[in-house]
């Protein structure tokens, strides 16, 4: 069946910042007395909200304001390391949402992160023009994080697409995971930090112009 829809992650797939997230998290760890390795960040971390990893890392329940409070620490960590970058979608993006939009392909995004790095990525990256804030699915507490699959299901409700007609885009390995769960058609992994991918069995692209269009068309 052709692919009729397309889901992006968001973090280290549209927007190549897995660097400045281990960084904030080097930072944020530090000051909390933890330490993980990168390899244990994308196992541990990347790809999962942070209702999930503050739990997971302070091993402890924690309220809701608690997590919030921490949540926001990390963040304006990581926000002001992008800031002080030329901050700018994947490389081939842009040209790929306009081949989706004038090929009436719906898509939209489907993202770990909260809407307060959201609202930030609307408001320095070129965003508005393609996605619908209203329309993105997000950590908004009530979903489960990956690998549970509901976001990228929630996603594809948007979209009013079943599995069998969806292409995923990821990076992480607990969204990668999470895109299985869902019985998605298809799946790209995005490596956008040279990570080792060899166990997976997925097209790999470090650019959204390698993208084989021939994939939407019946």
């Amino acid at each position: 069946m052709v692919i009729k829809g397309v889901i992006f992650d968001f973090n280290g797939t549209l927007f190549f910042d897995t660097h400045l997230h281990n960084q904030a998290w080097d930072i944020f760890l530090k000051k909390h007395s933890f330490a993980l390795t990168d390899e244990e960040k994308n196992v541990k971390i990347h790809g999962k909200n942070n209702a999930e990893i503050m739990s997971n890392l302070f091993s402890k329940d924690l309220s809701k304001d608690d997590i919030e409070t921490l949540s926001i620490e990390k963040e304006d960590i990581y926000q002001s390391l992008c800031l002080k970058e030329k901050m700018a979608l994947a490389p081939g993006v842009l040209d790929f949402l306009e081949y989706l939009d004038k090929n009436n392909i719906p898509f939209t995004i489907a993202t770990a992160s909260d809407l307060y790095n959201l609202q930030f990525y609307f408001e320095h990256l070129e965003l508005k023009k393609y996605f619908d804030l209203g329309q993105i699915v997000y950590s908004n507490g009530k979903i489960k994080s990956k690998p549970h699959p509901e976001i990228f299901l929630k996603a594809m409700d948007v979209l009013k697409i079943d599995a069998s007609e969806t292409l995923i885009f990821e990076d992480s390995t607990s969204g990668i995971l999470a895109a299985e769960n869902s019985k998605a058609k298809k799946i790209i992994i995005v490596d956008s930090a040279n990570n080792d991918y060899s166990k997976w069995n997925y097209d790999v692209i470090t650019s959204f112009d390698e993208i084989d269009t021939s994939i939407f068309k019946k």
